[in-house]
């Protein structure tokens, strides 16, 4: 059986220098680093581990079989001459990765998206992408539809969300994808408006 789940997530909630009120980010020990999650993100993280954990699964949104996330430490930018790079999308999936008991794939950076998406075709089950939302939508996105015309499919990701996730299932490999927008909205503000389409 060569049945797949793709969902796919952007990192939790990072600084923006247009809302102070979301404060400095913080390693997962409590250190200032501006390469990480907010306080709200590490709260996101936490809820992605509740939604698709061992015990609250569900069928819109079940337990990942295997996490890929970008690599913490390859430069999505090779021309930052800072060597603190974004930790964010690694950081984002270590709660459920620790309730699931298992390692998370971070062997691909951005920059990387079409090796690492054909290591992720060749698995059946359940996958987890959580990575950079403007990859996702310029090169995620396209390369997994590969012509096939998916309604709702997202044109780009709107730099203010981060409550959203994208479900791609097949019944084989040869199989064409259906395609969903999905909306948990676990914590508060969270929205149930689709990502736009153009």
């Amino acid at each position: 059986m060569s049945t797949l789940t793709i969902l796919i997530i952007r990192h939790g909630e990072k600084p923006d220098p247009d809302d102070p009120t979301l404060g400095d980010g913080l390693t997962q020990a409590g250190a200032p680093n501006k390469h990480s999650l907010v306080v709200r993100g590490w709260q996101r993280a936490g809820s992605w581990a509740a939604l698709f954990g061992p015990g609250n699964a569900s069928a819109d949104y079940p337990v990942p079989d295997a996490v890929f996330a970008a690599n913490p430490c390859a430069s999505p930018d090779p021309s930052d001459a800072d060597a603190s790079l974004s930790k964010r999308p690694w950081q984002t999936i270590l709660p459920l990765c620790g309730r699931l008991r298992i390692t998370p794939v971070t062997q691909y950076g951005v920059g990387d998206e079409n090796p690492m998406l054909d290591a992720v075709r060749t698995l059946t089950g359940t996958v987890l992408i959580c990575w950079e939302h403007k990859r996702i939508a310029e090169v995620i996105l396209p390369e997994l539809a590969r012509g096939q015309t998916l309604p709702q499919l997202p044109a780009r990701w709107r730099s203010e969300r981060f409550d959203v996730v994208l479900r791609f299932d097949r019944a084989q490999s040869s199989a064409g994808w259906r395609f969903r927008q999905m909306f948990p909205r676990l914590l508060s503000g969270d929205s149930d408006t689709p990502l736009p389409t153009q």
